[in-house]
């Protein structure tokens, strides 16, 4: 959805609290350089829980349904955590405007290889397995994204949830071929372990991806063209996010 049948766009002068409901270094450092310090809150939803509410939690044909799921609930943990004061006093210490209003984003993203989703590996066998399969392959990485919008009440003393959206998006991933030394190098990093597919394209898996079919900010978790889209249906001006 765009604005026109969103909320009203806010104004100009307003500013607007980036909530990121992730613990994710690298989803915080693409939204620095795209111009957002965000008040980091981690979520803690149980996502093994949602997932078995799929009939088939490790196949790939509902992937759309699955990781938005997982985002939905992701930002659902974190929303009643906010508090008002919270977010004035973020907003004072980044000297931003004093802000009326803010956005919950959370993200979740799933590998799919050959009909399966793959999460994160959490162990060096598993990964050895994950990446040979991905080695001269192209696969599709699967990105759910929830966004909650958050008025502020003109007290400063009240938060209240005013629209909920989320959507995903998908992006081809196209591997070059890597023998079983540079598989097991990588791994003995540690930095594949507790990454969705176990890879990463902006740290040390970079040379190991020759190119992205769609948006290249999804690989690392969080695809800025869809936030953006997403939160200007519910009427958020995306430079009132901007306070860096």
């Amino acid at each position: 959805m765009d604005g026109t049948d969103g909320a009203a766009t806010r104004s100009r002068e307003s500013s607007t609290v980036f909530v990121l409901a992730s613990a994710s270094p690298a989803r915080a450092k693409t939204l620095r350089a795209a111009g957002i310090e965000p008040l980091i809150m981690v979520s803690n939803a149980d996502e093994d829980a949602v997932l078995a509410r799929f009939s088939n939690s490790e196949s790939a044909e509902d992937a759309p349904a699955k990781v938005v799921a997982l985002a939905e609930a992701k930002a659902a943990t974190v929303v009643p955590l906010i508090s008002a004061s919270e977010l004035l006093k973020f907003a004072s210490d980044q000297e931003m405007v004093q802000p009326s209003e803010a956005i919950v984003v959370a993200c979740d993203s799933m590998l799919e290889v050959d009909g399966a989703l793959l999460g994160k590996p959490h162990s060096a066998d598993v990964a050895f397995k994950r990446i040979r399969q991905l080695s001269g392959n192209d696969v599709t990485l699967h990105t759910g994204h929830a966004v909650v919008h958050l008025r502020i009440s003109d007290d400063g003393k009240s938060v209240e949830v005013t629209d909920k959206r989320a959507e995903s998006c998908a992006t081809t991933v196209h591997f070059t071929q890597l023998d079983d030394d540079e598989i097991r190098a990588y791994i003995a990093t540690g930095e594949p372990l507790e990454v969705a597919g176990s890879f990463t394209i902006d740290g040390l898996g970079g040379p190991f991806i020759e190119g992205v079919t769609g948006d290249p900010h999804s690989v690392v978790g969080i695809s800025l063209p869809l936030v953006r889209k997403i939160a200007r249906g519910v009427g958020v001006f995306w430079p009132s996010l901007w306070n860096r």
